[in-house]
């Protein structure tokens, strides 16, 4: 080694516990099978797509008559031989389990009849289904359409999201469907792939979504005391500067759920109806002391 070299070792891979691993392994299990029951007993046999891979091969199936498992697992195989390079071998090993249990899926309840020839009711139940199916297996750390993974690597080289990609392929699949199954299915499907893409994110985030709230105030130990006295909710006071002041701030911290937001901004007006307040949505909260104290 020279002088002055610097020697970095890799963080070691922490591997799951047995109890993590099997819990994984249950929600892509269930999410997949969500995603079939959405595809083949509502969608398929109505002929109305989703976005993605899943539209693609519904398209592919009806036009040649084999198995809609067969193609989602086809089509998708070689995005996750990019994907186990490129992203990681736990996302795509979780991916590929995923898209197995759905093709599975899709082929022991293709004779199965539909549970309904209404093809608004198939597109909003089936778009619920199929959105709740694919944010448990996002939950659980894979995907089940390898447009995904492509748009995650041609971020890397373009000026564009993963959002806005995947919506481009989409809007493509979508138009295609126009074209295969007539205008009417087009639309139906464009109303299931909406539901599907709500349902996902309510999925992931969850129903009690938290919130993350910064309050800048002169009175922020009042205002701190309050919202940990009636709302149960811990605070944290970090200092910060004022850039057109130069003065020193005191600035609250604090983690609530979507419900308690109203009430949150009750508190600071009620103290300060001239302080700062600023609310921001996120994803998971881990660790610290988040779990709400009783309030007597």
């Amino acid at each position: 080694m020279m002088e002055g070299q610097v020697h970095l070792q890799r963080p070691k891979h922490v591997r799951l516990t047995t109890t993590k691993l099997l819990r994984r392994i249950i929600f892509l299990v269930l999410g997949a099978g969500l995603v079939s029951v959405g595809l083949e007993i509502f969608l398929v046999p109505n002929q109305i797509i989703d976005g993605g891979i899943v539209g693609i091969s519904i398209i592919t199936a009806h036009l040649t008559g084999v198995p809609i498992g067969v193609f989602l697992l086809l089509l998708n195989l070689p995005f996750l031989l990019v994907g186990y390079k490129q992203i990681g071998k736990t996302f795509a090993l979780s991916t590929l389990f995923g898209v197995i249990v759905m093709s599975i899926g899709t082929h022991f309840l293709h004779p199965v009849e539909a549970l309904t020839k209404e093809p608004l009711l198939a597109a909003v139940f089936g778009g619920i289904i199929l959105g709740i199916g694919v944010g448990m297996v996002i939950r659980s750390g894979g995907s089940l359409d390898g447009t995904e993974i492509v748009a995650i690597l041609a971020t890397k080289r373009m000026p564009f999201s993963v959002g806005e990609i995947v919506m481009f392929f989409n809007i493509f699949i979508l138009a295609s469907a126009g074209f295969v199954f007539g205008l009417d299915h087009a639309m139906y499907s464009l109303i299931a792939y909406f539901i599907a893409f709500k349902m996902i994110d309510l999925t992931i985030e969850g129903f009690n979504e938290s919130k993350a709230v910064w309050v800048i105030s002169e009175d922020y130990k009042t205002i701190g005391d309050a919202i940990i006295s009636r709302l149960g909710r811990g605070v944290t006071y970090m200092k910060g500067e004022g850039a057109f002041s130069g003065g020193d701030k005191q600035v609250i911290f604090c983690v609530i759920t979507r419900l308690e937001e109203a009430k949150l901004k009750t508190i600071v007006d009620e103290i300060d109806h001239n302080a700062f307040l600023a609310v921001g949505n996120i994803h998971d909260v881990k660790g610290g002391r988040f779990r709400k104290k009783n309030i007597h």
